[in-house]
């Protein structure tokens, strides 16, 4: 009781209270997420997410050297083709854009790990994460297309497959036939918990990849569930995932943390598109100071049980992090 107990004591200068910080954010936290397209050229600005751009594989190229040479150990990649079908085709094309990319990084050979995205809705006409059947978004035909597009990618020569369409079964799906081709080392990086969410509008701009119709709640999960979180994502480890993820990260502190309560794997977290438009669109204003949110959004993801945060701030906060 007060004034034996005085918690101020451990807070009256930077290096004490250095020192007994429980939370440490580093860079070996960090995912970058990068957009890559067809067309050759100077990146192009994505007006809905200030400061990320779509990227020509040249200028990728330079991205991902510079995001090596600031500390961080990993990028995500889309591709954005030019070239839409029913089949989402372009996902599992030897010559896809994601594909050229993984091979062009690789033959470059810039120190990072390749993770990259699993799904059809940047590749279909129709903006669905999997194969349509009468009108709807068909489960288990949309399996055998989501497992091309994983072989295909580690083919090219992706260090982690992460699959985020939210079909069911697709975890088992990919590890199968990842094992099967020879590819029995490489990590599935889930999105585990993905839920059907307004902070990906920034997104799906930047990706051209919304729905043509309908929505996808009838997949992604329902931002008033809690449970189901677990759930998925116990579902997903007994099915191999090797990484699970939370997605988006702000308004689901409290499904990290319960997630990593759960389980024994790594977890990683997106801080999505809207939740860098937020802050971008605020700091332009005036009204938030940038350096400062960043570094305390980027803390409470870690904070409430992240391993891996993947965020569009990512060469920002490298810059201020050890």
């Amino acid at each position: 009781m007060f004034p034996t107990h005085r918690p101020r004591r451990l807070r009256n200068n930077a290096l004490l209270r250095d020192l007994v910080r429980e939370t440490q954010l580093s860079r070996d936290d960090l995912v970058y997420p990068l957009f890559v397209h067809e067309q050759g050229g100077a990146p192009v600005p994505i007006p809905a997410m200030p400061g990320q751009m779509r990227h020509s594989i040249p200028s990728l190229l330079d991205i991902v050297r510079e995001t090596a040479a600031r500390g961080v150990k990993a990028v995500l990649l889309f591709g954005i083709p030019d070239h839409k079908d029913e089949a989402g085709s372009g996902a599992y094309a030897e010559d896809g854009i994601v594909q050229r990319a993984v091979r062009a990084i690789k033959e470059a050979q810039i120190p990072v790990q390749i993770i990259t995205d699993v799904c059809m809705c940047e590749y279909t006409s129709h903006g669905h994460c999997g194969a349509i059947v009468k009108g709807d978004v068909a489960n288990d035909p949309s399996l055998d297309l989501i497992c091309r597009t994983a072989l295909s990618q580690a083919q090219a020569g992706s260090d982690i497959i992460a699959p985020s369409d939210m079909m069911d079964g697709r975890v088992a799906a990919i590890r199968r036939t990842l094992d099967e081709h020879g590819f029995s080392h490489l990590p599935i990086m889930s999105y585990a918990a993905k839920y059907a969410s307004a902070f990906y509008g920034p997104f799906r701009e930047a990706a051209g990849s919304a729905p043509q119709f309908g929505d996808r709640r009838s997949y992604q999960m329902d931002p008033a569930n809690a449970r189901e979180a677990v759930k998925e994502v116990l579902i997903d480890i007994e099915e191999g995932a090797d990484i699970v993820m939370v997605k988006p990260a702000l308004a689901y502190l409290d499904i990290i943390r319960d997630v990593k309560q759960a389980t024994r794997v790594p977890v990683a977290a997106y801080n999505v598109s809207g939740e860098y438009a937020m802050i971008e669109f605020a700091a332009k204003a005036g009204v938030v100071d940038r350096e400062r949110i960043i570094k305390e959004t980027l803390t409470s993801i870690k904070r409430a049980g992240a391993d891996l945060i993947l965020t569009y701030h990512a060469l920002d906060a490298a810059a201020w992090l050890a």
